[in-house]
């Protein structure tokens, strides 16, 4: 028999970060509106989960490189990342707490027959699925969400309890560095307002060194960090160096091969990159 290992009384959820969101859970597809700059993190995000599958993998499928490949995409929204990785043949598993934001999520999908057989969305929190989904899935995706939640170990402890061994956890959020609050909160949401005011803590900014110890601490082996920058001009995503501001973690749980290695990130999303102080963190 299962022993309970999490308390649903005990949650990852915070209350505070559900009422942000609540207000703008009609408008995950504005592709200009409050969630532009997650639209365009696409353009180097899903490169990096599907580079890096396929150099830990000998199985191809043309057409659909991640055909079989069970994902769950913690955080979903509304499903921004969720359908991409649907289209490259994943099977998706999306939560979200928020009920309005699957609404949104299905209703999306719905416009395409082929998604609406491979993306499973549910309103529910990681630690309420544990007991259910035991070592269920291949790669956990976590973007731009462990910023936001209440009790990071104990999400990292359900991230381990659901993915398989071997398994790829895969999560992009920002650093907590004083460029990261200039950037990301003062020029991000006051000046420029490219996300609501009030979307980010400071506090709750996680640096890749603590997230590297949580995650080591919690059976896991960290293969790739790889730091991200946002030009508000171009409204675009590229590679770093730096992950000063914000940055990309590839982690696999323990007993894998570990033939990971985009450590100079995917050659196809590389670009000429520009200086720190023009980007914004998002």
């Amino acid at each position: 028999t299962m022993k309970r290992l999490f308390s649903t009384s005990h949650s990852s959820v915070d209350s505070k970060e559900m009422k942000k969101f609540q207000l703008l859970a009609h408008k995950w597809w504005d592709e200009e509106g409050e969630y532009s700059a997650l639209h365009s993190m696409n353009e180097i995000r899903v490169p990096f989960i599907r580079d890096t599958l396929l150099n830990m993998s000998s199985n191809y499928h043309m057409g659909s490189p991640l055909s079989g490949v069970k994902i769950l995409d913690v955080g979903c929204g509304g499903g921004l990342l969720s359908e991409p990785l649907g289209r490259l043949g994943a099977l998706v598993t999306g939560i979200d707490p928020l009920e309005d934001n699957i609404r949104t999520a299905d209703q999306h999908k719905s416009f395409d027959p082929v998604l609406a057989k491979r993306i499973h969305y549910k309103s529910s929190s990681l630690e309420e699925i544990v007991e259910e989904c035991m070592e269920t899935f291949d790669v956990i995706v976590a973007s731009e969400v462990v910023e936001h939640v209440a009790d990071l170990e104990m999400f990292i402890k359900c991230c381990s309890q659901v993915l398989k061994r071997e398994g790829s956890l895969f999560i992009t959020t920002i650093n907590k560095t004083q460029l990261s609050y200039v950037l990301g909160i003062v020029v991000a949401e006051k000046i420029m307002g490219i996300v609501p005011e009030g979307t980010h803590e400071w506090e709750k900014f996680v640096p890749p060194e603590e997230l590297e110890c949580l995650l080591e601490s919690n059976g896991f082996s960290v293969k790739t960090v790889n730091g991200m920058l946002y030009n508000p001009l171009s409204g675009s995503w590229s590679w770093m160096e730096s992950t000063s501001i914000n940055y990309a973690m590839h982690a696999v749980k323990s007993g894998a091969r570990g033939q990971s290695s985009p450590a100079d990130a995917p050659s196809e999303t590389e670009s000429e990159q520009p200086s720190a102080a023009a980007g914004t963190a998002v």
